[in-house]
């Protein structure tokens, strides 16, 4: 039994959803298409949600199943019915819909869609204009050899219009039914799915989010000589899901639900059995042409292996040594899977390109080969989402390395030139992997959590001149992860002169005189960058009196924790620190008048701390700024101390210096 690794209880809330969705009696709602009534004109948002665009007046699922006719097999018949009120001119994009269709490339099956009808309403002198969508705005298009996107526009949509459409989907895929979303980009009044079963179907409903998700009593229905249970899943005054910093992906704490089929029980063929165990996963796994078997085949870099590989004695200069070789070998293609798209590391370093799997598995084979402890971990990347921890291969999509060695273990990615021992790309970090046992076919869970905190450092020595401009040096220091993601920025831009450029871009008044990096090649150091500067337009001169923001333009201005409350996690992916120090040195016909006080605030279990301090000597000031955030993860019910937190970061970086000329 594979036991999931849960680094703090919220991460449970996949499960937890499913456990607390209620049993009960759904209110009596019957929506017919084209049936408005007035008052549907004068609805209103309110609460947080009180500046939406729009608001969703209802969504409604219905699935259900009937024999195909012509295949004689079980179709997956889907209706959605949802009316909108369109409150401001952003959301006129609601008048465009599109419904994507799924076809087999290998014939096993389609989708289509059976009908599709939609409709606009006006208020005009207090009656009811219907605009009807006419043929002409029904347009297809292939996205790929298996997709095919159905689109459709609705007319004359105004501001207080309401908008409604309705369309149906058969489908002959009947394994993994499409989630039904609770939540979307506008609050919601009502949104619900029923879905009625043959009891030849056995499905495992797989929940997620942060609302509850409320259920009917499952009802008993008769059809001929076949017992349907039907059951309505249902959620009431919906808020709207908004995109937010510090997440990784939207998908995964928005309210929702899918089945996947357990088990099947016809008259005929008996009970199959399709849920699957860790153990049964991972003996597929190996025996997988492009995962297992491509890990037992030979590596081909016999020269390497056997020259500098085998000549290093220490384990860990020998992991090194292989890991900056698979770095440079071969270039990664932008693509992150599990699988190889080559049969064999040989042909991985004659392509000299490849996936992620072809690289990082190309790698465990050289691991394994110079004797090294090492082993494939498999993770769902940030943009994918967190895994929900139940036997499931096709939530995982991309997989790094883990060697053991001097009594401690580190995670290799070699997709990025840039990355180290232990620092993997920023899009690994989602908390949790799957490490596999190659020899015994096994697995279990463990932490991709980093402890050390990635650092930026960023240093002004200035002198302020009678005319009110600075000028001096500027130095900027990075590591970890801070250090990769400037590389990066570096790296991407298409000369220096126009990472200047960029540099300058949000920073008014700067000048750079000269510009120096540091170690760009050679991430296991910080990154270092020194600029001369000249510096204008950030004094204040009001009569006698001189102001200035002595943060410059380190200055955290706004909040990034504004919500009135946020119901999931807050991820910053990685513990960090920003330490920021200036010395300004003033003219001796300026007096000091005013200096901020010097002030510290601290997170609860020292979660993370802010400190600025003031220094004066002679004619030179010195100020110290230091954010700290010593863990990735906070939980949602840490918002509002988070909130606090940089509330008081806000007030204090803005705080001004005030001189008094003499």
């Amino acid at each position: 039994m594979i036991k999931k690794l849960m680094l703090i209880p919220f991460l449970l809330f996949f499960s937890l959803n499913e456990v607390s969705a209620q049993n009960a009696d759904v209110p009596k709602r019957t929506f017919k298409f084209g049936k408005i009534d007035l008052s549907e004109f004068q609805t209103k948002v309110k609460g947080p949600d009180s500046a939406a665009d729009a608001i969703k007046l209802f969504d409604v699922g219905n699935g259900s199943f009937d024999v195909s006719p012509v295949t004689q097999q079980y179709v997956y018949n889907f209706t959605r019915h949802v009316r909108f009120k369109v409150v401001n001119k952003p959301a006129y994009d609601l008048a465009n819909f599109q419904v994507i269709l799924y076809n087999s490339s290998t014939g096993t099956g389609k989708e289509s869609i059976v009908s599709v009808h939609g409709s606009t309403y006006n208020l005009v002198d207090g009656k009811i204009e219907v605009s009807k969508m006419t043929s002409d705005a029904k347009f297809s298009s292939r996205l790929d050899k298996n997709h095919l996107e159905k689109k459709f526009t609705l007319p004359n949509v105004k501001e207080g219009s309401i908008i409604e459409y309705t369309y149906t989907t058969s489908s002959d895929f009947t394994f993994a039914l499409d989630d039904w979303y609770f939540q979307g980009r506008y609050p919601a009044k009502y949104s619900a799915l029923t879905i009625t079963i043959p009891e030849y179907y056995i499905y495992k409903p797989l929940m997620s989010g942060y609302l509850a998700i409320k259920q009917t009593k499952p009802e008993i229905v008769n059809q001929s000589s076949t017992q349907l249970t039907k059951t309505c899943y249902y959620v009431e005054d919906v808020p709207a899901i908004k995109d937010e910093r510090f997440i990784t992906t939207l998908d995964d704490y928005v309210a929702k639900i899918g089945f996947e089929m357990m088990a099947t029980n016809f008259p005929r063929s008996g009970y199959k059995d399709f849920s699957s165990t860790w153990p049964k996963l991972m003996f597929e796994l190996m025996d997988e042409e492009r995962f297992g078997r491509f890990i037992g085949r030979a590596n081909s870099n016999k020269e390497f292996l056997n020259g500098p590989v085998k000549e290093e004695k220490d384990s860990l200069a020998k992991m090194n040594l292989i890991f900056n070789f698979m770095k440079k070998a071969v270039k990664w293609d932008g693509k992150l899977t599990m699988y190889t798209s080559e049969n064999s590391p040989k042909a991985v370093f004659d392509k000299k390109s490849g996936n992620s799997a072809d690289i990082n598995l190309s790698l465990l084979s050289m691991m394994k080969s110079a004797g090294l402890v090492c082993s494939p971990v498999l993770l769902s990347t940030r943009g994918n989402g967190y895994h929900p921890g139940y036997p499931m291969m096709s939530k995982f999509n991309n997989v790094v390395v883990e060697v053991e060695t001097g009594g401690k273990s580190y995670l290799l990615d070699a997709t990025d030139e840039d990355n180290l021992g232990g620092l993997i790309s920023y899009q690994d970090l989602n908390h949790e992997g799957l490490k596999v046992n190659v020899e015994e076919k096994s697995a279990k869970w463990i932490s991709l959590e980093t402890p050390d905190l990635s650092s930026t450092n960023i240093g002004y020595n200035l002198v302020l001149t009678p005319d009110n401009k600075f000028s001096g040096t500027m130095y900027l220091s990075s590591d970890h992860y801070e250090g990769l993601r400037r590389r990066k920025v570096y790296k991407s831009a298409t000369s220096e002169s126009e990472f200047l450029k960029d540099l300058k871009a949000n920073k008014p008044g700067l000048d750079i005189v000269s510009y120096k990096i540091q170690n760009l090649d050679h991430p296991e150091e910080a990154l270092a960058e020194t600029l001369n500067v000249t510096i204008e337009d950030n004094v204040e001169d009001a009569g006698n009196l001189i102001y200035f923001t002595p943060m410059l333009y380190e200055q955290t201005k706004d909040n990034p924790f504004n919500l009135e409350e946020r119901n999931f996690p807050v991820d910053f992916a990685y513990p960090f620190q920003e330490v920021f120090k200036s010395v300004i040195e003033f003219p001796e016909k300026y007096v000091l008048d005013k200096l901020p006080k010097s002030e510290a605030f601290a997170l609860p279990n020292s979660d993370g701390s802010f400190s600025i301090q003031y220094f004066v000597e002679g004619n030179k000031i010195a100020v110290r700024s230091k954010i700290s955030i010593n863990r990735s993860l906070f939980a949602p019910e840490d918002y509002f101390t988070l909130k606090e937190f940089y509330k008081n970061i806000v007030r204090k970086q803005a705080e001004q210096i005030v001189f008094k000329k003499i």
